[in-house]
């Protein structure tokens, strides 16, 4: 499956903010014609505009007949964004990026047989480095898989889930993720700070040093408890701020245990 067989059918993109964009412009870099993509986006960027000029459609409304669309607009116009769809029916592969939209809500819009995944991208697609997890009403099967984990592999990683049912979870770890990881930069960046450092000089190091440290974890295969004992030598400067941390009942394990399980709960509010 490529991105080039899936375009010969024709893709639709429904909604091009921040993540559709994202998106989008990992599609043509990886080599998919502009004029193989139809967009609906009432207030297009100026780089989407541009796009026009090599080939892209911006269309006031989806036609017939496509192999595939991408739903990227945010949960708050789902309702109304959905309506139109019905026309398209069993014929177009559905693959949302909509946070807290179940494939229920597409199946009733669309109709009996529709074949919809849904996804859930993370914000470093914006830069190819997201991750993705899929799962595919029983319509959709193997094949919308496929294609779906295709058509997301232009921004990241993508990951198999083989339950709607955790899509809340992964969304409060994944999702949620990285701006838990922005404010570790944050504090970090105010606790050096706070120790006497120049401010711009304390968050160039927090910076550095976060995301060095996830590319090791990504790159080296290792556990990560594994990695945290390689820098923490007995009675050292790790050893000492990890005992805060670590701290059972105030550190990390509490503190992020709280706050996945806040932003699981909330998903699966909205969900309903």
């Amino acid at each position: 499956m490529t991105l080039e067989t899936i375009g010969a059918r024709g893709i639709g993109l429904l909604g091009c903010g921040q993540m559709g964009s994202a998106i989008l412009g990992g599609w043509l870099e990886r080599g998919l014609d502009p004029a193989a993509v139809r967009v609906v986006e009432p207030r297009p960027s100026d780089w989407l505009a541009g796009l026009a000029a090599r080939g892209l459609r911006l269309v006031p409304a989806l036609p017939p007949g496509l192999g595939t669309l991408l739903v990227a607009v945010k949960p708050q116009v789902m309702a109304e964004a959905l309506a139109p769809l019905a026309p398209l029916g069993r014929d177009t592969l559905v693959v949302t990026v909509a946070a807290g939209t179940r494939i229920a809500a597409y199946e009733a819009a669309l109709g009996a047989g529709a074949r919809v995944v849904r996804a859930m991208p993370n914000t470093p697609a914006a830069v190819g480095r997201g991750i993705t997890a899929l799962v595919a009403n029983a319509a959709a099967g193997a094949a919308g898989l496929a294609v779906a984990e295709t058509l997301m592999a232009a921004v990241g990683a993508t990951v198999r889930l083989a339950d709607e049912g955790l899509m809340d979870a992964v969304t409060a770890v994944s999702g949620s993720g990285p701006a838990y990881v922005f404010h570790l930069i944050e504090t970090l960046a105010a606790a050096g700070t706070a120790e006497g450092l120049p401010a711009d000089l304390a968050l160039t190091l927090a910076r550095a040093t976060v995301a060095g440290a996830g590319h090791l974890a990504l790159v080296s295969g290792e556990d990560p408890g594994v990695l945290r004992r390689n820098v923490t030598s007995p009675g050292g400067t790790t050893a000492a701020a990890l005992a805060h941390l670590m701290d059972p009942a105030t550190g990390f394990p509490a503190l992020l245990g709280r706050a996945v399980r806040a932003a699981t709960a909330r998903g699966r509010e909205l969900g309903r």
